[in-house]
């Protein structure tokens, strides 16, 4: 079997499971935000009745994050809804935006978008915050009301996002009928060059088999390569994986996924157990790659989709007019550390805001020095906009307040993860994906520029 198929095998109680084969698996996590989680309760509630009780109150991980930063009374009503089903409910794991458990979310717009508006409890970007946090574990099985929830399967987890009916279902039994996928392999050898990063593996991938060509199919990602590549940079990986159609994308297990989950579990009081899966000799695949990471260029994906995959060094003629580092692809710590390096001590030409992807990001960057600087100040007076406010913010537009977004028709260079017509706001707007290096140098010049030039 495969790495996926092993899983769910495991999580449905069988010895093996095929690919097109109809199981019932069991959960060992359910993650909802402010976006989809009023709809998933709503739906909990009018299938299983207006006082039912979560099928166990220990596996259920909300965490608002996406429209959190805007002065909008719905985007701010949902963080409520979130926090009376909670107490409702006596869930442990809610990382709520406020401390008071009593209180009422709501963004203050005269203290404006730079200066943090949050409590201790809130975790920022809901697929960084779950690793963060120890919610990710070896060969378990994780549902969210998000597409992007195959980050996990960076830890060798099966990882995928469902709909708020689904969820509903799954928030009161525990268990989610599921079609066995079929599996794609992608095999890394070499290591990535200077310049290159993770993000360019996954452009270089998807524009190999286009933003649908894994549709409803795991992507199992191994091989030499994969030693040379950190967790962070798995997670920029498998987040992808839903930009071309993945069900999810999965890692094997190794001794630096055991190094960062049992860190973070214990760090933050979560379930320490876990039982990776490991890779069997005749696993049958439906499609390989081998990906030579050391013959890899800095990548683009252009407009309107994340297939439409170029060289950075062919789209040098392409003027911007912003640029955006951040989501739960592009704004973790290590990718402003590569943003900072190509920026140290230049000043960008074109609007750029940057969005840490969590309030421990926050901190990194705030108390990690370079020379007689932090990265943040490294960045600000290179007049990059940051924001303490971590979450989603634009990458997926949100209210016309939110911090970043687009509000006219304008090209824009990113470091987030989709890119279809009117995703980062407005319709008429053009978003090219592509790394944190390449987004930085971009921003230095105004233009779509390998940041090679500048290493």
């Amino acid at each position: 079997m495969t790495l996926t198929e092993k899983v769910l095998a495991r999580a449905a109680g069988k010895a093996r499971v095929q690919a097109g084969e109809n199981v019932w698996v069991n959960a060992d996590v359910l993650m909802t935000h402010d976006v989809c989680g009023p709809g998933t309760i709503g739906v909990f509630k009018r299938e299983f009745g207006p006082d039912a009780k979560v099928w166990d109150r220990t596996k259920v991980v909300i965490i608002p994050d996406h429209y959190i930063f805007t002065a909008d009374s719905n985007s701010n009503r949902n963080v409520n809804l979130l926090r009376q089903f909670v107490k409702e409910q006596g869930l442990i794991y809610f990382y709520d935006v406020i401390d008071d458990p009593n209180g009422n979310w709501q963004f203050d717009p005269a203290k404006g978008h730079f200066v943090r508006q949050y409590g201790s409890q809130y975790a920022g970007v809901c697929h960084s915050a779950l690793p963060q946090k120890g919610h990710t574990r070896p060969g378990e099985v994780l549902f969210g009301t998000d597409s992007h929830t195959c980050t996990a399967g960076a830890f060798n987890e099966f990882a995928t996002g469902i709909g708020n009916t689904d969820a509903g279902f799954v928030m009161g039994t525990g268990k989610l009928l599921l079609k066995v996928p079929e599996t794609m392999h992608f095999r890394f050898e070499g290591r990535l060059q200077p310049g290159v990063m993770a993000k360019d593996i996954i452009l270089h991938i998807i524009g190999e088999i286009g933003f649908d060509g894994a549709t409803y199919r795991a992507m199992q990602f191994d091989g030499p390569g994969v030693a040379s590549l950190s967790m962070d940079d798995r997670m920029t990986i498998a987040n992808m994986a839903i930009e071309a159609g993945g069900k999810n994308g999965i890692f094997e297990f190794d001794a630096r996924t055991a190094e960062y989950v049992e860190n973070r579990t214990r760090l933050n009081g979560t379930k320490t157990t876990y039982e990776p899966v490991e890779p069997d000799k005749d696993q049958k695949f439906i499609y390989e790659l081998v990906v030579d990471l050391s013959k890899l260029e800095p990548t683009v994906a252009c407009h309107p989709d994340p297939g439409q995959r170029k060289l950075a060094k062919e789209l040098e003629h392409i003027k911007l007019d912003r640029a955006y580092i951040g989501s739960c692809t592009g704004g973790k710590t290590s990718d402003f550390v590569e943003f900072a390096r190509i920026i140290r001590g230049r000043k960008v030409v074109i609007d750029t805001f940057g969005v840490p992807a969590t309030p421990e990001i926050v901190r990194d960057l705030q108390t990690t020095r370079w020379g007689d600087k932090s990265i943040w100040q490294i960045l600000v007076e290179a007049g990059v906009m940051m924001t303490e406010n971590a979450g989603c913010a634009a990458c997926l537009g949100g209210p016309v307040d939110t911090f970043g977004r687009i509000n006219k028709p304008m090209k824009c260079i990113s470091a987030t993860n989709r890119n279809f017509p009117g995703r980062m706001g407005h319709k008429e707007s053009q978003v090219f994906l592509a790394s944190p290096a390449t987004v930085a140098a971009s921003a230095l010049t105004g233009r779509i520029t390998d940041p090679r030039e500048y290493l």
